[in-house]
């Protein structure tokens, strides 16, 4: 007969649920993963679009100053060019003065002649000297606006070498963050599952090894009819000393958990697929589901365990381990389970 249970025990337990809720877990955190390095690609992208606004603008002044600077080029090459031909001028009037006063020592009765000319050419160089000094003037100033601009082309090139170090230290930012936080999920995943070990540990020392009371994946399921009556979900007296225990053994993990791990003992009632009549207290299996699990959650609470720490769901009989129409099937769909996991 113990070899008979033990077939039996055998048959009914399906570890693929188990998996399935692993995988599930597992895709659910790398969905989040995704989720936050989708958000810091975002608020980077925002923040570099307007970086590159700022290049554009930058280059498009730097562009500016470069014509500036072209023409204020070319401005002082025509002075220069200019003032090269006054000197010229200057020189030949110095040469004709001297030829005239030449001519004035030679003559006298051309001395009055020669004195007109001189003054004339005397009025004349100091006009041209004015207007040599004048353009010396606009030359130094040219020179002072092309050092300014000169100056001015520094400091653009100065901030655009600072923004793209910037940037580069943005992205040096992003890849650490996204590498430190796979590294913190990785811990806290490890942390949680060492947790819920050591929890069905207990739970399995305190329960002993009951046929109708087992582990199953990552979950610890529980009977309905170790729990309730038939159809109804009010625990039994044997279910409410089951809870007992199971309330005596989440306080003491409780106590072990560091503050930093956000964990919730979720608990899930199932049904068989034998629909109800609809003239009871429960219209259907959601409702008696739903009204199992939150019973359990509401003795537990009774029972000193916080109420942030519980999450109640019915699943009715739409979440089967065992597939079929047979009485076992059903009596081992019909269950709550027990799942250590985080908010």
């Amino acid at each position: 007969m113990a070899l008979a249970r033990t077939r039996r025990s055998h048959r009914g337990v399906d570890y693929w649920p188990g998996f399935v809720d692993a995988l599930s877990t597992l895709l659910l955190a790398i969905m989040f993963l995704l989720c936050v390095f989708v958000l810091a690609q975002f608020f980077l992208s925002r923040e570099i679009t307007g970086k590159d606004e700022v290049l554009d603008r930058l280059t498009s002044q730097v562009n500016e100053l470069t014509q500036l600077l072209a023409l204020e080029k070319s401005g002082k090459q025509d002075l220069e060019d200019s003032l090269a031909n006054l000197q010229a001028s200057l020189a030949e009037s110095e040469g004709e003065r001297s030829r005239l006063q030449q001519i004035l020592n030679q003559g006298a009765g051309a001395s009055d002649a020669a004195n007109a000319r001189i003054s004339e050419l005397s009025e004349t160089i100091d006009s041209e000297r004015q207007v040599s000094a004048r353009a010396l003037s606009q030359i130094e100033l040219l020179n002072q606006q092309i050092a300014a601009l000169r100056s001015q082309i520094a400091a653009v090139e100065g901030a655009l070498q600072a923004s793209e170090a910037k940037d580069a230290s943005s992205q040096a930012k992003i890849a650490d963050l996204g590498r430190r936080l796979n590294v913190a999920l990785a811990q806290r995943v490890q942390e949680l599952n060492r947790y819920r070990s050591d929890f069905f540990g207990r739970l399995r020392e305190i329960l002993s090894d009951r046929e109708n009371i087992r582990i199953v994946g990552d979950r610890f399921v529980f009977q309905s009819e170790v729990l309730f009556p038939s159809g109804g979900s009010d625990l039994n007296p044997e279910g409410q000393a089951e809870m007992q225990k199971l309330a005596t053994a989440l306080l003491d993990l409780a106590k072990e958990i560091p503050p930093e791990i956000n964990w919730v003992l979720r608990v899930d009632g199932h049904t068989d697929n034998v629909p109800l009549s609809g003239t009871g207290r429960y219209v259907d299996n959601w409702e008696l589901s739903s009204a199992r699990a939150t019973s359990v959650v509401k003795f537990l609470i009774a029972n000193g365990v916080p109420a942030d720490r519980l999450v109640a769901a019915g699943f009715g009989e739409f979440q089967p381990l065992a597939p079929g129409e047979t009485e076992q099937a059903r009596a081992t769909n019909r269950r709550i389970e027990l799942k250590l996991t985080e908010k």
